[in-house]
């Protein structure tokens, strides 16, 4: 079995209580492929110096946002870890040349349980949460993702967890002037799509220069760089398709990808 990495949108945390389009989306990205063996997923907000792996078997659902609705603390998703497959993560992390740390308390942030919990509500599929170095920027997320391409034909899923643009300054701005849109939201995507299908990865790891408005669409890039973690994963030139695409919450574009090995 050989299967896809993924870069899905995580949205807000209110996604969870509200997944429309998207989550269903992902319900149905998750019904397409095989099950795995176990999942590794990076979010971005999971942030350290040195790639670290949670090693843990039982994986806390962190509720890391505040000031949002009651029910939505209330959500538990009572993921198992699988210290077997997450040893196996830091070997291929240390076996790419990359310094590795370990964290076997470290539970699930809402950027990995919400898209998780969209894809497999029973909670039946082993995790393995891997951190992002931001600081590193795309070149680093993609030599992140390289790192963990072996895995994918040991029956793991590689996804990374971000959105193809966030910023929260333009979503204050949004929500208080009904029916305002921005033009950034239609063509940074399709700029990324593009590229993405060009394989053009020299455009990509320069997008900041390169994209239009993006750093419009990016203040900061860590939530963009869970992408570039699912593009390495995928070796050279894989297929790009474009699993879903809209909006939410006024600014967050929430395509989604699968890269899938050219045999």
């Amino acid at each position: 079995m050989n299967l896809p990495s993924l870069f899905l949108p995580h949205g807000a945390p209110t996604f969870a209580l509200r997944p429309g389009a998207a989550g269903l989306a992902m319900s149905r990205i998750a019904a397409s492929l095989p099950r795995p063996r176990a999942i590794v997923i990076v979010s971005p907000h999971w942030d350290t110096r040195t790639p670290t792996v949670g090693t843990g078997e039982r994986l806390e659902t962190i509720h890391d946002f505040y000031g949002f609705p009651a029910e939505l603390y209330e959500i538990q998703y009572p993921a198992t870890g699988c210290p077997e497959a997450a040893r196996e993560v830091v070997a291929a992390l240390r076996t790419a040349g990359l310094a590795v740390e370990e964290a076997p308390s470290h539970g699930l942030d809402h950027g990995a349980w919400v898209p998780l919990r969209q894809m497999y509500p029973d909670a039946d599929v082993p995790v393995v949460p891997l951190s992002l170095q931001s600081h590193l920027g795309v070149s680093g997320a993609f030599q992140l993702g390289q790192a963990l391409a072996p895995l994918r034909v040991q029956d793991f899923l590689i996804i990374g967890s971000g959105n193809i643009t966030h910023n929260l300054g333009d979503y204050r701005i949004a929500s208080a002037q009904p029916g305002l849109t921005f033009d950034y939201l239609r063509h940074f995507p399709n700029w990324m799509t593009e590229h993405l299908r060009q394989h053009d990865l020299d455009a990509l790891l320069d997008y900041r220069r390169l994209a239009p408005d993006a750093v419009r669409a990016h203040p900061t890039d860590e939530h963009l760089q869970p992408l570039y973690v699912a593009l390495g994963a995928a070796g050279e030139r894989p297929a790009v398709e474009h699993l879903h695409t809209g909006i939410s919450d006024f600014v967050l574009a929430m395509d989604a990808y699968a890269f899938r090995t050219m045999q």
